[in-house]
């Protein structure tokens, strides 16, 4: 007497003869597996075309997230092109000042901005060329990509001036001559998700390019 099948030994079957249903359409109809939901008994066609749906679902989500992922590159970067013409028009460092204020804040929407250079030709009697401590100078030189997250700098919070009391979130960006470090922006923000480790840094990283390149036509 043959021993009773069980369910892998079914799988098995199935598996070797995958012209199975075809040979056998009617059963088909017969066979009822659970409703995913409801648990009541619904056929296995039904079945299958319920998981079709499911799988269409999540390709169109995915599709969708592509699509807005796409649109918000597109829009980044038409901001940045926005600021480098800018930037190319600007023609002294109160110019270049002015740009990184109505793009900045104005286009990226970045509430609170500010900048340091260092070891520069000229100076001025302005924030920008304040005293910038050996050890924040160290930390802009070891940056390799800029930095994004919370506002753990002191010294650096403290240029937002009184709005640094409500910064929790910021990304410094390194301002570079020859792969040397001259100076810091800095983009402040009160929200703690504004900035943080996970982000993309690309178009950070060019924006932070593009100033360093305008900066040095300036500053010597």
């Amino acid at each position: 007497m043959n021993a009773p099948m069980n369910a892998q030994a079914v799988a098995a079957y199935l598996q070797e003869h995958p012209d199975f249903f075809e040979t056998n359409a009617e059963l088909l109809a017969h066979l009822e597996v659970p409703h995913p939901d409801t648990g009541e008994a619904i056929s296995l066609t039904e079945r299958q075309l319920m998981a079709l749906r499911e799988k269409l679902r999540l390709l169109q989500d995915k599709m969708a997230e592509l699509v807005r992922f796409g649109e918000e590159n597109d829009a980044i970067s038409e901001k940045v092109h926005r600021m480098t013409l800018s930037l190319l028009e600007a023609n002294s460092f109160e110019s270049i000042q002015a740009v990184l204020d109505s793009h900045l804040v104005d286009d990226f929407e970045v509430p609170h901005i500010a900048l340091r250079v260092w070891n520069s030709i000229i100076s001025r009697e302005s924030p920008e060329f304040s005293r910038v401590s050996e050890e924040t100078r160290f930390f802009a030189a070891d940056l390799r990509h800029p930095y994004c997250g919370p506002a753990t700098q002191p010294e650096v919070v403290s240029w937002f001036g009184e709005a640094g009391a409500h910064v929790r979130s910021v990304a410094l960006l390194p301002l570079k001559r020859d792969g040397q470090v001259f100076g810091l922006l800095a983009l402040g923000s009160e929200d703690l998700e504004r900035f943080y480790p996970e982000m993309g840094t690309l178009y950070v990283a060019r924006i932070a390019d593009l100033v360093s390149a305008s900066l040095l036509n300036y500053l010597g």
